[in-house]
């Protein structure tokens, strides 16, 4: 992520360059960033008075797959095994599922695909 001073700097020398006739987007370009990211630096400054990056701080909902503690648990419990301990999950599920173990419940099932 690029910091709050290095985005005032980029955002500084981007209008500079703007005022002196260069257009925006080769002005960006030359930061390795397109317009869309200067603009919503130039929003966020509006927004907050800040051109901190908000997303390190942002709520996020739970994924709705989420494992609950105790199926954490016992995920970490099974596969750490000593039968199981050394195998990759490609390995592991298929030997799980042979002796009837899921893990899991629904969607939220350890399970491999190929």
């Amino acid at each position: 992520m690029i910091s709050a001073s290095d985005r005032k700097n980029a955002v500084m020398l981007i209008k500079e360059a703007v005022a002196a006739g260069e257009s925006l987007d080769k002005a960006c370009e030359e930061f390795g960033f397109k317009e869309r990211t200067y603009y919503r630096w130039i929003r966020l400054k509006k927004e907050t008075g800040s051109y901190d990056d908000l997303r390190p701080n942002a709520e996020r909902k739970t994924p709705a797959n989420k494992l609950s503690a105790e199926e954490r648990q016992t995920v970490i419990e099974t596969v750490n095994q000593p039968e199981y301990a050394s195998m990759p999950p490609c390995e592991l599920v298929p030997a799980l599922a042979d002796k009837g173990i899921r893990l899991g419940q629904g969607r939220r099932g350890i399970y491999r695909t190929h």
